[in-house]
């Protein structure tokens, strides 16, 4: 009786690890055939309403992170964001926020919860350039990766930590 259980049981573990396997390498190549194009000719405004050319962190390993004040993920995700940005700090990595909300929203929220990297803010501009950076199924959070020769390494959807981001980073950092 266990016989005929485990060899079905079996079959099926090894579609799954196989489905996920695909999964995993094709989010890989996707990654490798995006452009950071788009990100370095964004003109963004920041939580003041200055206008910014995100082309300014160009030649950096650059973390950008798509978020909303209405995303609990997104906001539970922060905090190791924050730790990742004091820690990187001096090895040419930056955070950047690009929160897809209304400005007055996003201020608010930075007033009571402030973060130590750069925060931009729009819901349809962000929302463009979160989509020419991979994000083609309107998740949120949403976060890529890019070295400092502009190459996308990676992409993650849903909510990311400091470890996975760590591991990601720190291959990119040149000795």
């Amino acid at each position: 009786m266990l016989a005929k259980i485990l060899k079905p049981l079996s079959f099926i573990l090894l579609i799954v690890a196989i489905a996920l396997a695909l999964r995993f390498f094709s989010e890989l190549s996707a990654s490798s055939k995006l452009s950071s194009a788009p990100l370095y000719a964004a003109n963004l405004p920041n939580i003041s309403g200055k206008v910014q050319n995100l082309g300014q962190y160009q030649h950096k390993i650059i973390v950008v992170n798509f978020w909303a004040t209405w995303c609990p993920p997104c906001k539970e995700e922060m905090p190791e964001l924050i730790a990742l940005q004091q820690s990187f700090k001096n090895n040419n990595v930056i955070v950047l926020g690009i929160a897809l909300d209304e400005p007055a929203l996003v201020a608010d929220y930075l007033k009571t919860n402030p973060v130590n990297y750069p925060i931009f803010v729009s819901e349809t501009a962000g929302s463009l350039l979160g989509e020419q950076l991979g994000n083609d199924k309107g998740v949120l959070p949403y976060t890529v990766i890019i070295n400092a020769d502009g190459k996308v390494v990676n992409t993650h959807f849903g909510r990311i930590n400091k470890a996975i981001l760590e591991a990601a980073i720190k291959p990119l950092i040149s000795p």
